[in-house]
């Protein structure tokens, strides 16, 4: 099974940009697809970006456009460039893993985006 720790998250203005970063260890990171979630409070947990094990990218409606899915397999990372960002990004934001029908979290990184 995979372990996955995210890093980079913070306190950022209006309009400015973080890089979230997912460090996996344990398992062959290549063949999992990789995916970036976010919760915000009192809301359920929502797909931003996902990308495949063959490099396929999909996001979100509300961040195409603004946020870039990317994965280095032999850093075993896979990483989120979130540009203009907005309050309504607020949220912890978590890393998930998919192989096999299974799939593992990190523990999240909390955003904050607020002036």
């Amino acid at each position: 099974q995979v372990q996955l720790v995210e890093s980079g998250g913070g306190l950022v203005q209006p309009g400015g940009s973080l890089r979230l970063s997912c460090a996996a260890s344990g398992s062959i990171f290549s063949i999992y697809d990789m995916g970036w979630y976010r919760q915000a409070p009192g809301k359920e947990r929502e797909l931003v970006a996902r990308i495949t094990s063959g490099d396929s990218t999909n996001y979100a409606d509300s961040v195409k456009g603004r946020f870039t899915i990317s994965r280095d397999n032999a850093k075993n990372r896979v990483y989120l460039q979130m540009n203009s960002l907005k309050p309504e990004d607020t949220a912890v934001y978590y890393c998930a893993a998919d192989a096999f029908g299974k799939r593992s979290w990190g523990q999240g990184t909390q955003v904050t985006v607020s002036s």
